[in-house]
C-alpha cells in the first residue's frame, strides 16, 4: 500500500519507479468561534422577553451604526458595537446580570455579523449539513448520521431575515414569485433556500458546509471511500485526459470527489469550471470559475449553465468541469467532450452507471436536439470515457462502489464494464463491511492513456489485487 501511495503522491503515472514523498505539512488549525448560544430567560424587571429586549437593542445599533463604512476589520467593528451596546443599556437602565449582558451581547453579534443561530453550527467542524425545516425544527448531519439540535429562531420572518442576508450580496432574490433559490457563504459552503408559498412549514434553508480543511486523497483512503490501487488508477487516468462521469445520490460525495480528482490537472493546463453556485476548490493557478445566474426582478438577466458551457468553448479551455449537469446542458457537454477537450469532467445525480447514461440521454432530449436514440447513444459513448459511481451507504460512509468503462453501442445499448467494483462483506458493529477489488477486467482506455504519455501495468487490474 505504501508503495501505491508513493506513485499517487508523485507526478505522472509511472509504476515501475515509484518515489517517496515528504511529510505532509500540518494544517494551520481552525479555532472555531463561540457555539450559538440559546435564548436566555426574560428579565424579571418587567422589561418584557429578551426576544423584545435584543430586538430593541438591535434595532437602535443598527440605526446608529453604518456597517457598509464600517466593514473594516472584524474585530474592531466587534469592539464599536459593544461600546454602543453598553452606552444603550446604560441610557435605558436595563438591570441585567452579567451573565444576561453577555449571552444579548452575543446574540446581537451573531445577528449583525453573522447568520443569527446558524453561527455555532456553522463552526463546528464535525457538522457537515445543516437543515431549517421552519423557525423550530433544525437538524445536523454529523458524521453521516442526522439528529436535531436544541437551536431554534423566532419566528418565519426571523428565518427569513437570514436568508436575505445570505442571498443579498450574490445579486440573487427570493420572494412569493421566485420562492427557492440556490446560492453560497463567503466560505463557499453550497446554500439552497425554500419559502412560502411552496413550502408549507415555513422558510426551509439548507446547507452543506464547506470544509475548512480540503478532503485529500490520503483521507478518501483513510476513510475507505477508495483503495489505493482505484485511486492509483484514476489518477493516471485524469493525467492521461479521460472523460470521467462522477455519478451519485444526493450526499453520496461527488462533488468532493470531483475536488480530489482535478488535483491531478496538471498545472499548464487552463481550466474552466461551471456551476450553479461555486463551490469546487480547485488549487490550479489557470482556473477560470464561471457561475449561472438566475433572473432578476424583472424576469431578465438568466445565464444558464447550457450557455456558460457554450460560451467556455469560446474561451480555449483545455478542460470544462462542469459542477454538475442537470438538464440540456448534458449535451454541449458531451459535444466539448467530443471537440478536443478531453480529461473533462462532471457529476450527475443518479443512482447507478447505467442510470447514468439512461439520464445523460434524458438531457440530451432536453436540449431540444430531435435525435434518434442510437444516435445520442452513440454520442454518449464517443464522449464518456468512464464513470466513477459513489454512494452514502446506509451507516452514513461514502464510498466509491464502482469505476466502469464506457465502450460502444452494442444491441442498441451503451456497453458499461466495471473495473473496479465495490464487494460488499457484510455488517458488523453498525459498519458496512467490504472494499472496492478490480474485477479482471483490463479496461481498452489504456490505449488512449498511452497516447497521452501515461502507461499502466495490467497487474493493476488483476483479481490478485483483492487479496493483497
Amino acid at each position: 500500500m505504501a508503495s501505491i501511495l508513493d506513485r499517487i503522491n508523485s507526478g505522472p503515472a509511472a509504476p515501475q519507479t515509484p518515489q517517496p514523498t515528504g511529510e505532509s505539512p500540518q494544517p494551520t488549525p481552525v479555532v472555531p468561534p463561540p457555539a450559538a448560544k440559546q435564548t436566555p430567560a426574560a428579565p424579571t424587571d418587567g422589561t418584557g422577553s429578551m426576544y423584545d429586549l435584543r430586538n430593541r437593542v438591535q434595532a437602535k445599533l443598527l440605526a446608529e451604526l453604518d456597517i457598509s463604512a464600517d466593514l473594516g476589520k472584524p474585530e474592531d467593528l466587534q469592539k464599536k458595537i459593544f461600546g454602543m451596546f453598553e452606552q444603550i443599556l446604560a441610557d435605558e437602565k436595563l438591570p441585567l446580570t452579567a451573565k444576561e449582558r453577555s449571552q444579548l451581547f452575543d446574540q446581537i453579534i451573531a445577528e449583525i455579523l453573522g447568520y443569527g443561530p446558524l453561527d455555532g453550527l456553522l463552526a463546528d467542524p464535525d457538522i457537515t449539513e445543516i437543515m431549517v425545516n421552519g423557525p423550530q425544527e433544525l437538524y445536523v448531519e454529523k458524521r453521516g448520521k442526522i439528529s436535531r439540535v436544541p437551536v431554534v429562531f423566532e419566528d418565519n420572518a426571523h428565518v427569513m431575515r437570514i436568508i436575505e442576508k445570505i442571498v443579498a450580496p450574490l445579486g440573487r432574490r427570493i420572494d412569493e414569485t421566485s420562492p427557492y433559490v440556490d446560492a453560497r457563504l463567503p466560505d463557499g459552503s453550497r446554500v439552497n433556500a425554500v419559502i412560502p408559498p411552496i413550502s408549507l412549514v415555513g422558510p426551509v434553508l439548507t446547507i452543506r458546509k464547506f470544509s475548512k480543511i480540503p478532503i485529500t486523497i490520503e483521507k478518501l483512503i483513510q476513510n475507505g471511500t477508495l483503495t489505493p490501487e482505484a485511486v492509483y488508477f484514476v489518477k493516471a487516468c485524469v493525467e492521461g485526459h479521460i472523460n470521467i462521469m462522477i455519478s451519485g445520490g444526493t450526499g453520496s460525495g461527488k462533488t468532493t470527489l470531483l475536488n480530489v480528482l482535478s488535483s491531478y490537472i496538471p498545472a499548464d493546463e487552463r481550466i474552466i469550471t461551471i456551476e450553479n453556485a461555486a463551490e469546487l476548490q480547485l488549487q490550479q493557478e489557470h482556473v477560470i470559475t464561471l457561475e449561472s445566474r438566475p433572473v432578476n426582478i424583472e424576469g431578465k438577466g438568466e445565464v444558464t449553465v447550457r450557455e456558460l458551457v457554450i460560451n467556455a468553448l469560446r474561451m480555449r479551455p483545455d478542460r470544462i468541469i462542469v459542477g454538475e449537469i442537470r438538464d440540456g446542458a448534458a449535451f454541449d457537454m458531451l459535444q466539448a467532450m467530443n471537440t478536443g477537450h478531453e480529461g473533462s469532467m462532471s457529476t450527475l445525480h443518479s443512482n447507478s452507471p447505467r442510470d447514468t447514461l439512461s439520464r445523460l440521454e434524458t438531457m440530451v432530449l432536453m436540449a431540444g436536439m430531435e435525435l434518434p436514440s442510437r444516435a445520442i447513444r452513440e454520442q454518449i459513448s464517443s464522449a464518456l470515457d468512464m464513470v466513477i459511481h459513489i454512494e452514502r451507504l446506509r451507516d452514513g460512509t461514502r464510498k466509491v462502489t464502482s469505476i466502469s468503462e464506457v465502450l460502444g453501442v452494442k444491441d442498441g445499448e451503451i456497453e458499461l464494464k466495471d473495473i473496479y467494483k465495490f464487494q460488499h462483506k457484510g455488517f458488523r458493529e453498525g459498519m458496512v463491511q467490504g472494499s472496492l477489488i478490480p474485477t479482471g477486467y483490463v479496461p481498452l482506455l489504456l490505449k488512449k492513456m498511452e497516447a497521452a504519455g501515461v502507461v499502466l501495468p495490467e497487474q493493476l487490474f488483476s483479481t490478485q489485487q483483492a487479496h493483497k
